[in-house]
């Protein structure tokens, strides 16, 4: 087990003008569960590659433990990796996959043996030892390929997106499993994922990354309640937070009709503009009882999303100026503005409303947050 360090690490493939990963400085304690995650093309899995030595890191260094891995060999790091696609040898058991790093090592083949026994007990995959990958389902193909990587006993583990080919059900089947394992064996683990609910449900701490750039690493329910800037606030979190773009008037910024309280000094620093961030969850529905004091605004319903146990209407805010926008990010992972004045919000699940209805929303002005209109910034 071991420590990982990214010192100011950058990779710049041939011919591109940009960084994939640049200038990442991160640090993963001994035996903690990190994830990686952002939409495609932010330089997660490359960061993940380049701890491995399968990418080659332009300038900074990387580091386990105390010792400097920057110029070593893959081979020599001590990392054991799991990929989207298992890699698994299709004419090799299930035994002799996961025990083929420790042949190639050069290990007595009694040792072998019991490496593997041991970990095919711990992943249930005892009675599976003698079959061939083809007569697997997919979530055993993935357990395999686990498996294949804990027998080496290594540093630290890593994982690029190994649940993408798993069915949704399978998906929140394994990621528990994953992350138990993972606490079991108190060893060091990297993973790589796109999809911001399996890394807010698995990791220790959540780094997240849009265009090589490191945005905020933190605990998730740190990330949730208290984003860094507009990107983030806008990527966690399903559905995604409203993030509008609005003037600053005296007491506060102006949102339909209303309102919403900001504190003075900071209304002086903004430029005439602030972004408000409000959680769909953070809207109840009023009636004739009152909003005492929240601020309302009233949508018209364009979509319900009926969940089950939860229900989301989609609408647009009646009233709004032309001069309020949906901020850049509110569309989570595209960087592109929503729809324009677009809001979500949830709703009953009882009694959800109807495409064309009117419905009366409140929310507390402390449950918002706010960021700078120029940098996207924090600023309440």
């Amino acid at each position: 087990m071991a420590s990982v360090t990214y010192a100011r690490a950058s990779c710049i493939f041939p011919g591109s003008d940009r960084p994939a990963v640049d200038a990442l400085d991160l640090e993963i304690v001994d035996g903690e569960l990190l994830v990686l995650v952002g939409p495609s093309g932010c330089g997660k899995s490359t960061s993940l590659r380049m701890l491995a030595g399968l990418e080659h890191v332009s300038s900074g260094g990387i580091s386990i433990g105390d010792r400097d891995v920057t110029g070593l060999q893959p081979k020599d790091r001590d990392v054991a990796m799991v990929f989207q696609n298992y890699a698994l040898y299709p004419h090799m058991s299930v035994a002799e996959n996961m025990g083929f790093g420790l042949k190639l090592a050069k290990t007595p083949k009694a040792e072998i043996a019991k490496r593997v026994a041991e970990t095919a007990e711990l992943l249930g995959l005892t009675e599976f030892l003698g079959r061939k990958p083809k007569a697997l389902s997919g979530g055993q193909r993935q357990r395999v390929a686990m498996g294949r990587a804990i027998v080496r006993q290594p540093q630290v583990f890593l994982m690029d997106e190994p649940l993408s080919n798993l069915d949704a059900k399978l998906r929140v089947q394994t990621r528990a499993q994953i992350a138990d394992l993972q606490r079991r064996l108190a060893t060091t683990m990297v993973y790589v994922t796109h999809d911001q609910v399996e890394a807010m449900t698995m990791g220790d701490r959540v780094a997240v990354l849009r265009d090589g750039v490191l945005q905020q690493c933190a605990p998730p329910r740190e990330l949730y309640n208290r984003p860094v800037n507009e990107f983030v606030a806008g990527f966690i979190g399903s559905p995604a937070m409203n993030l509008l773009r609005l003037p600053v008037v005296d007491g506060g910024v102006r949102l339909g009709d209303a309102v919403v309280p900001v504190e003075r000094e900071t209304a002086d620093r903004s430029g005439g503009e602030l972004v408000l961030g409000i959680r769909p969850e953070h809207f109840v529905t009023v009636g004739s009882e009152g909003a005492g004091d929240r601020v309302t605004l009233e949508l018209s319903v364009d979509v319900v999303e009926e969940l089950g146990a939860d229900a989301y209407m989609y609408g647009h805010i009646a009233g709004l100026g032309a001069d309020a926008q949906v901020a850049e990010g509110a569309v989570p992972g595209t960087g592109a503005a929503g729809p324009a004045h677009q809001m979500v919000a949830r709703a009953d699940w009882r009694t959800p409303p109807r495409r064309g209805d009117r419905v009366t929303l409140a929310f507390d002005p402390a449950e918002t947050h706010l960021f700078s209109a120029a940098d996207g910034a924090r600023v309440g």
